[in-house]
């Protein structure tokens, strides 16, 4: 059997984080297995899908280089194929017009909650003999089974029976003819030759009224596993506060794709103690039967660790590439300063993000004005005699690191003071920051005329 995977997001709004993680579940699988992984877009809900977010779900799916193999596939385009077996259900007695009106529908629905029933169609329309109404549109109802029971082997929650007549006779297709999400992805999960469905958990419930229609068509059933969902780290529904916002979000915050799906991967999957792996360990490793029944937590620390570890391990030069957009748009003039893989060299790992290694970076291009506070403290009256000495010395030695170095040290003994006297001051004036690296390191990325440029401007505001 060749394993066929497929991601369906709906295009209602961005690839936020359990759909990342549900698709690369997918993807791996087939991977793993040889397989076809493919993409649909369920697009069914014309009153919400865009354009728009079917394009952010092909722009988070390229940037963490989820590759499908078939698809996209847009269920809008496969309108007359849900008509098509709409209607051989109806000719087999398998489905009926309802004519139900909302009306009547809501009607029903409070009156079996103010019995304290759960709320259900009650079958009116499934074998009745009036005469429809007219100005109806009526839709297309199921002839769910009465008896008997749905039973399964869910791959990771083992197995589930749901008995019938808990399952009420739902519509296939709406009275505008637009098929229903759970008639449509059976449909598409068959024509495409799915072999295992791989998804999100709050749909198991849907999964035995798929069974019975697949059943209806004499059609072979995949093999199902849902995925538990993700929760904050507050062990809530995920929200925007914790991190469930667009996957293209990850990015523009500054994090890696590899290292996000890394990440991912870990949500409610593991191998052994295995923290940090590449993809093509993931793909040698994953197994559904590994993917945990309990729910995940969302841990933002985790993701900044694992961030931290990629960025350590990429090569700078790839590092400048994504840097420096972040650099533009804090008004850095990247091409008019130091060599900016020397200052990644430097940076990288100090950092969490490239959001953070730009910030690191930003006083090596543009002057940073420091708080009131470091001023106070640090640019006064009773340094400034230090200060002056050593830029004295920094105009006649050749500027080299362990040159700066030694100037700064035998300013600090020629004045009796302990080297961060002198060195906090220092740092204060040339970065506008209180933590920086070395600075004996970042005087020499930024240079001789930019250093002393820096140091005169400030020397001429210290107090006398």
């Amino acid at each position: 059997m060749t394993v066929r995977t497929r991601f369906a997001p709906s295009p209602t709004g961005y690839l936020h984080i359990g759909g990342a993680r549900t698709a690369l579940f997918s993807w791996a699988y087939a991977r793993k297995h040889a397989g076809k992984f493919i993409l649909r877009i369920e697009d069914t809900d014309q009153e919400r899908s865009t354009q728009q977010s079917t394009q952010a779900i092909l722009d988070g799916m390229a940037w963490l280089g989820l590759d499908y193999d078939e698809g996209p596939f847009y269920q809008m385009q496969r309108l007359a194929r849900y008509h098509e077996i709409a209607e051989q259900l109806l000719q087999t007695n398998q489905a009926y017009y309802c004519y139900a009106t909302k009306e009547e529908l809501e009607e029903m629905r409070e009156r079996q909650l103010a019995a304290g029933l759960k709320p259900r169609y009650d079958g009116r329309w499934r074998d009745s003999k009036q005469t429809p109404p007219a100005g109806v549109k009526p839709v297309i109802r199921f002839r769910n089974p009465l008896e008997g029971h749905v039973a399964f082997n869910d791959q990771i929650k083992g197995r589930i029976v749901v008995a019938n007549h808990e399952l009420d006779d739902l519509v296939l297709l709406r009275s505008d003819g637009i098929p229903t999400y759970n008639f449509s992805v059976v449909l598409d999960d068959l024509d495409m030759s799915i072999s295992h469905v791989i998804r999100g958990d709050d749909h198991v419930n849907n999964t035995p009224r798929q069974i019975n229609i697949l059943k209806a068509l004499n059609a072979p059933l995949p093999e199902y596993a849902h995925v538990p969902m993700i929760l904050g780290a507050n062990g809530e529904r995920l929200s925007k506060r914790h991190g469930a916002v667009s996957v293209m979000q990850y990015r523009e915050d500054g994090y890696l794709p590899n290292a996000l799906l890394n990440y991912l991967a870990r949500l409610g999957w593991s191998h052994g103690d295995e923290e940090i792996f590449s993809r093509e360990q993931l793909i040698e490793w994953f197994d559904l039967s590994a993917i945990s029944r309990s729910p995940a937590k969302f841990n933002p620390e985790k993701l900044h660790w694992i961030n931290q570890q990629y960025l350590k391990k990429t090569d700078s030069a790839d590092l400048v590439e994504l840097v420096v957009p972040f650099l533009e748009k804090d008004n850095c003039h990247v091409a008019d300063g130091p060599n900016l893989k020397h200052i990644v060299d430097l940076l990288k790992e100090r950092v969490n993000t490239i959001e953070e290694l730009s910030d690191a970076a930003v006083y090596f291009y543009r002057p940073l004005e420091p708080t009131d506070e470091l001023r106070i403290q640090y640019l006064t009256a009773e340094t400034k005699p230090l200060l002056i000495d050593l830029l004295e010395k920094f105009n006649h030695i050749e500027w080299t690191r362990e040159l700066i170095h030694h100037e700064i040290k035998a300013t600090a003994r020629d004045h009796d003071v302990k080297l961060p006297k002198i060195a906090m001051p220092l740092r204060v004036m040339v970065t506008g920051e209180l933590h920086t690296p070395s600075i004996d390191a970042v005087l020499e990325l930024l240079g001789r005329k930019e250093t002393l440029f820096r140091m005169n401007s400030h020397l001429s505001r210290f107090p006398d």
